[in-house]
């Protein structure tokens, strides 16, 4: 049985135009339903709840292939800074391989 891979991307936002905690939560909510949509990642608004004008969200994503789980981590990237409603301020970026044994093996690979 082989190992697993499990990608990360973390990224803080900037939402210049956010007048109010409702109008940050509906871009961080878009973003979130993109990201699962777009690329069946789990995501999440992880950090900066209580301010309207920054947040940062982790997306999530598992395969067998760390090249493939690179190729995919690049185009949620792209997709991130692609959108003209935020700025992308920070991000960072790590695939972590899950042992055969169901345990994770301390190998990570990570980018910023």
């Amino acid at each position: 049985m082989g190992a697993g891979y499990v990608a990360t991307v973390s990224v803080d936002l900037h939402l210049p135009t956010s007048g109010s905690l409702k109008d940050k939560r509906r871009e961080v909510k878009r973003v979130t339903h993109g990201l699962v949509r777009h690329f069946g990642a789990a995501a999440a608004e992880v950090d900066h709840h209580d301010l309207r004008q920054r947040a940062r969200v982790t997306a999530a994503m598992v395969g067998g292939d760390p090249s493939d789980l690179g190729t995919r981590v690049e185009a949620v990237s792209r997709w991130l800074n692609a959108d003209e409603v935020f700025q992308v301020v920070g991000e960072w970026r790590e695939i972590i391989r899950v042992g055969d044994d169901g345990g994770w093996d301390g190998d990570a690979i990570t980018a910023q």
